[in-house]
Protein backbone atom coordinates (compact mmCIF):
# COMPACT_ATOMS: atom_id res chain seq x y z
CA UNK A 1 0.00 0.00 0.00
CA UNK A 2 1.35 3.37 -1.03
CA UNK A 3 1.40 6.25 1.46
CA UNK A 4 2.51 9.85 1.09
CA UNK A 5 3.11 12.91 3.21
CA UNK A 6 1.42 16.04 1.84
CA UNK A 7 1.23 19.66 2.95
CA UNK A 8 -2.14 21.45 3.03
CA UNK A 9 -2.69 24.79 4.73
CA UNK A 10 0.71 24.82 6.43
CA UNK A 11 0.21 21.40 8.04
CA UNK A 12 1.57 18.02 7.00
CA UNK A 13 -0.57 14.88 6.78
CA UNK A 14 0.22 11.21 6.11
CA UNK A 15 -2.33 9.91 3.60
CA UNK A 16 -3.19 6.77 1.65
CA UNK A 17 -5.54 6.22 -1.30
CA UNK A 18 -9.32 6.19 -0.62
CA UNK A 19 -8.77 7.98 2.69
CA UNK A 20 -10.81 10.96 3.90
CA UNK A 21 -9.12 13.79 5.71
CA UNK A 22 -10.29 16.91 7.56
CA UNK A 23 -8.11 19.94 6.69
CA UNK A 24 -8.36 23.67 7.31
CA UNK A 25 -11.03 25.45 5.27
CA UNK A 26 -10.09 25.70 1.59
CA UNK A 27 -11.16 28.60 -0.67
CA UNK A 28 -14.74 28.36 -1.94
CA UNK A 29 -15.18 26.72 -5.33
CA UNK A 30 -12.26 24.34 -4.88
CA UNK A 31 -13.31 20.91 -6.22
CA UNK A 32 -10.11 19.05 -7.17
CA UNK A 33 -6.62 19.33 -5.70
CA UNK A 34 -3.26 18.30 -7.13
CA UNK A 35 -0.73 18.18 -4.30
CA UNK A 36 3.00 17.54 -4.24
CA UNK A 37 4.31 14.70 -2.09
CA UNK A 38 7.02 15.49 0.45
CA UNK A 39 7.68 11.80 1.19
CA UNK A 40 6.46 8.54 -0.40
CA UNK A 41 6.32 5.13 1.30
CA UNK A 42 5.81 2.16 -1.05
CA UNK A 43 6.15 -1.08 0.91
CA UNK A 44 9.75 -1.17 2.19
CA UNK A 45 10.93 1.59 -0.13
CA UNK A 46 10.88 5.17 1.18
CA UNK A 47 11.59 8.19 -1.01
CA UNK A 48 12.27 11.57 0.59
CA UNK A 49 11.86 14.72 -1.48
CA UNK A 50 14.08 17.79 -1.56
CA UNK A 51 11.62 19.49 -0.87
CA UNK A 52 9.16 17.40 -2.95
CA UNK A 53 9.44 14.01 -4.63
CA UNK A 54 9.77 14.53 -8.40
CA UNK A 55 7.14 12.89 -10.57
CA UNK A 56 4.74 12.10 -7.71
CA UNK A 57 1.38 13.87 -7.49
CA UNK A 58 -1.40 13.26 -4.99
CA UNK A 59 -4.85 14.02 -6.39
CA UNK A 60 -7.75 14.73 -4.06
CA UNK A 61 -11.33 15.95 -4.30
CA UNK A 62 -13.33 18.05 -1.86
CA UNK A 63 -16.20 16.04 -0.36
CA UNK A 64 -17.64 18.62 2.08
CA UNK A 65 -17.04 22.29 2.82
CA UNK A 66 -17.54 24.33 5.98
CA UNK A 67 -17.79 21.41 8.38
CA UNK A 68 -17.78 22.73 11.94
CA UNK A 69 -15.38 21.18 14.41
CA UNK A 70 -15.94 20.68 18.10
CA UNK A 71 -16.69 23.71 20.23
CA UNK A 72 -13.89 25.17 22.33
CA UNK A 73 -14.63 27.23 25.42
CA UNK A 74 -12.23 30.04 26.29
CA UNK A 75 -12.59 31.56 29.76
CA UNK A 76 -10.98 34.73 31.13
CA UNK A 77 -11.21 35.12 34.87
CA UNK A 78 -9.78 37.51 37.45
CA UNK A 79 -10.08 36.41 41.03
CA UNK A 80 -11.57 38.69 43.68
CA UNK A 81 -12.65 41.22 41.01
CA UNK A 82 -15.95 39.66 39.86
CA UNK A 83 -14.65 39.72 36.30
CA UNK A 84 -15.14 36.75 34.01
CA UNK A 85 -15.82 36.28 30.32
CA UNK A 86 -16.59 33.11 28.38
CA UNK A 87 -16.21 32.82 24.60
CA UNK A 88 -17.00 29.85 22.36
CA UNK A 89 -15.27 29.01 19.07
CA UNK A 90 -15.92 26.39 16.36
CA UNK A 91 -13.27 26.02 13.65
CA UNK A 92 -14.48 25.39 10.08
CA UNK A 93 -12.93 22.54 8.06
CA UNK A 94 -13.05 21.04 4.58
CA UNK A 95 -13.24 17.25 4.14
CA UNK A 96 -11.15 15.89 1.26
CA UNK A 97 -10.82 12.38 -0.16
CA UNK A 98 -7.52 11.14 -1.57
CA UNK A 99 -8.22 9.78 -5.05
CA UNK A 100 -4.79 8.58 -6.12
CA UNK A 101 -1.05 8.76 -5.52
CA UNK A 102 0.80 8.67 -8.84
Amino acid sequence: MKKAVIKVGGKQYTVAEKETLRVDLLPEGTKDLALDALLVIDGDKTTVGTPTVKGVKVSAKVVEEKVAGEKLRVIRYKSKKRVHKEIGHRQKYSVIEIVSIK
